[in-house]
């Protein structure tokens, strides 16, 4: 952690409280069944893929949804990952958002962390230009299928050269990350998974645990 060259996190229940999907999926009426869908997904029980595909057929998203939803509902960020983001960002630490959520919801999450949205890697949702309804999701994007996320981040290390990385987040997904990943940080602020708790090569439960290791290295410099 002390020596990474980049740091990736995952979005939902980890940078933010939430699990945007699911919070979209109950503004739109289909709350429970896309709540289970994701639960499955994250517990590694279904494909990622499979299970994006069935949530967003259930959701039906149009632009217009999506700007209402945050508008309305605001994601709202974990409690002290601002604080660790501002840390890595001031020691020249490369920081990625990587997630299976949607950049449209993404996208300004990492704006308010000072993230450029080119170190942001998630699905793209589509639109019928004519009408904005929902047309469906970029399935070239690599955090669109399982497995996803190892993939970017052998990208980064293959484009970058970064000699060590990490991964932090809740899911059996963000698990899947190491390797390529030198070290993978299970995140159980808001929810705790068991797989992940069992295979972390570290779990957290609140980032002040981080920040404290972090500020440790400072202090015996």
């Amino acid at each position: 952690l002390k020596s990474a060259d980049a740091v990736c996190f995952d979005v939902d229940s980890t940078v933010i409280e939430e699990e945007g999907i699911d919070m979209l999926a109950a503004y739109k009426g289909a709350g429970n069944a896309v709540a289970e869908l994701t639960k499955k997904a994250m517990g590694g029980q279904v494909l990622f893929q499979d299970a994006l595909s069935a949530r967003l057929d259930l959701i039906q998203p149009s632009k217009t949804d999506i700007t209402n939803f945050l508008t309305e509902h605001p994601l709202k960020l974990t409690k002290g990952i601002k604080n660790v983001v501002d840390y890595f960002h001031s020691k020249g630490v490369f920081v990625y958002l990587v997630s299976g959520g949607f950049r449209q919801m993404i996208n300004p999450v990492a704006e308010t962390l000072n993230i450029p949205t080119h170190r942001v890697f998630a699905n793209n949702l589509l639109f019928d230009q004519s009408n904005g309804s929902f047309a469906g999701f970029d399935k070239t994007e690599l955090t669109s299928r399982d497995g996803g996320k190892p993939a970017v981040i052998q990208r980064l290390i293959d484009a970058h050269g970064y000699k060590s990385v990490v991964m932090i987040g809740d899911g059996v997904t963000d698990m899947q990350a190491k390797p390529p990943a030198s070290l993978f940080v299970g995140f159980g602020g808001i929810v705790v998974r068991e797989k992940v708790q069992q295979g972390a090569d570290w779990f957290i439960t609140d980032f002040k645990e981080l920040m404290d290791v972090l500020e440790e290295k400072t202090t015996t410099e």
